[in-house]
């Protein structure tokens, strides 16, 4: 590598794993909050303890949250990932989401990982479109996926109120255990029956936490290196065998769906990947010449992938282009899948080759899982304290009791791993600060109207501020500081 790919490298990854360990500050701090809070665990202890979680989630986990993220990004973000703007809007996206993070934390407030980094890239992709010729204003960013991630993002706290509330309610109910329902005298640890209890319930946090908020930068982190290194990682190096045989059969079956426009597969390669490019852009619409295109870029991935035995054998200097034939085939196949204009058979057939085509792409090296695992522990075990203060002392006007802690945390692991099967990225803090709400609101403990107020307000500023951050700083400084230094 030349010295200044090299340096971008660095500071690229530096800036990647920053945000994770930022992320801890917030995220992780919420899975020990109880434990800690209750003296169940020592600070170290629990610390390490949901670390080894968070590492285990992290590794146990799929990697769809984390693709889910790239997919919010701008087109020309994950095709020219390499350029100068390419990196521009990486650095500029990380630096607003660790700004906004790093001072709401700072006060003490728990602010959601996922709203900033979302509101950071979406900041990029409108700025993006804006000084970019021939774009419509807005065109940058997938609106679609931008809109099921709110939805999850807004649906997930209400669902940590209520069912919170409901868990406590129906513990009540069934448990007559005093001892369950009382706030910690002191350093004195609670009976070890639930001690058991609240290890168990910050254990299942952690894992989610691992498993899906672990994931968010996880996109970024293989984008950064697809661009710099894509020799090593436009491609999934590992997949061979049966795999690549089902991909080569899949490829054939999608080339026979598109035989009707096999006419159009005579057109130059850059005009095809354009036309798909422009297709799956929000404003983009099908026509013929789009269906030419696919069938285009399929052909050429059919024969790049024909004569080997494993996708290592491609050529190290053709996999970029290669890995830039998937994403359009994926991307096109994925948006025509959501219109009418094929039959269910083609659909079926399309989406089965979709699942073969992600599997070349989208993968994660374990290092990576790992760095980012340790990155979130080492921000818990530098952050912990301002936002365990804040959950477990200044939410409600009592102090939190043992089956409040344990009811929150267990609705906020159920409702993680539910995100997380279907690849959608949540807020552990919001779910958790909302489950402790409804814990106090059940139990009819009152809740701290100036502590509500400030957290509300930072979920509503959120959004906005970090898509402002994330504007200036692609447009304004980082872009014009990396033309300076001649990167284009």
């Amino acid at each position: 590598m030349e010295p200044s790919s090299l340096l971008f490298l660095g500071l690229a990854l530096g800036l990647a794993f920053a945000f994770e360990c930022v992320n801890g500050f917030h995220d992780t701090a919420n899975a020990v909050e109880t434990v800690i809070y209750t003296n169940s665990l020592r600070p170290t202890v629990a610390v390490v303890w949901s670390g080894l979680w968070n590492l285990t989630g992290v590794l146990l986990s799929s990697g769809a949250v984390a693709y889910g993220i790239v997919a919010l990004l701008p087109v020309e973000l994950v095709l020219h990932v390499g350029s100068g703007a390419g990196f521009a809007m990486v650095f500029a996206l990380l630096i607003s989401a660790m700004t906004w993070n790093v001072g709401t934390w700072f006060i003490g407030l728990p602010a959601s990982s996922s709203h900033t980094l979302i509101g950071s890239i979406v900041g990029v992709g409108l700025m993006n479109s804006l000084l970019s010729p021939g774009h419509v204003f807005g065109d940058g960013v997938n609106w679609s996926k931008v809109q099921d991630t709110l939805a999850a993002l807004v649906i997930s706290p209400i669902v940590g109120f209520v069912g919170s509330a409901l868990l406590l309610l129906l513990v009540k109910f069934l448990v007559r255990q005093p001892d369950l329902y009382k706030s910690p005298e002191g350093k004195k640890p609670p009976p070890l029956w639930i001690r058991a209890i609240l290890v168990l319930t910050c254990t299942g946090v952690s894992f989610a936490h691992g498993s899906n908020d672990g994931q968010k930068g996880m996109g970024l982190i293989m984008l950064i290196l697809i661009g710099i290194v894509p020799a090593s990682f436009a491609l999934n190096l590992t997949i061979g065998g049966g795999e690549l045989t089902a991909l080569k059969a899949n490829n054939a079956a999608a080339q026979k769906t598109l035989q009707p426009y096999v006419q159009y597969a005579g057109m130059e390669p850059a005009i095809a990947e354009q036309a798909l490019s422009d297709y799956i852009k929000v404003s983009g619409t099908i026509s013929d010449n789009v269906y030419g295109a696919l069938a285009n870029r399929n052909l050429q991935l059919g024969k790049d992938i024909e004569k080997i035995s494993s996708l290592s054998q491609i050529p190290e200097a053709d996999r970029a282009r290669v890995r830039t034939e998937i994403y359009l085939v994926d991307e096109t196949i994925t948006k025509l899948g959501k219109t009418k204009k094929i039959t269910a058979d083609e659909k079926a057939a399309l989406a089965a080759y979709k699942k073969e085509l992600d599997k070349a792409t989208k993968f994660i090296p374990d290092w990576v899982k790992i760095a980012v695992a340790l990155c979130l522990g080492l921000g818990t075990m530098v952050g912990w304290k301002r936002i365990v203060v804040t959950v477990g002392e200044k939410i409600g006007k009592q102090h939190l009791a043992y089956a409040q802690g344990g009811s929150a945390e267990l609705v906020t692991m159920l409702t993680i791993q539910s995100a997380d099967m279907l690849g959608l990225p949540v807020s552990t803090t919001h779910i958790l600060s909302s489950g402790i709400a409804g814990t106090m609101f059940a139990n009819r403990s009152g809740l701290q109207t100036q502590t509500i107020r400030n957290i509300l307000m930072a979920w509503v500023l959120t959004l906005p501020v970090c898509v402002f951050l994330g504007a200036m700083l692609f447009a304004a400084g980082i872009l014009g500081v990396l033309k300076l230094l001649g990167v284009h």
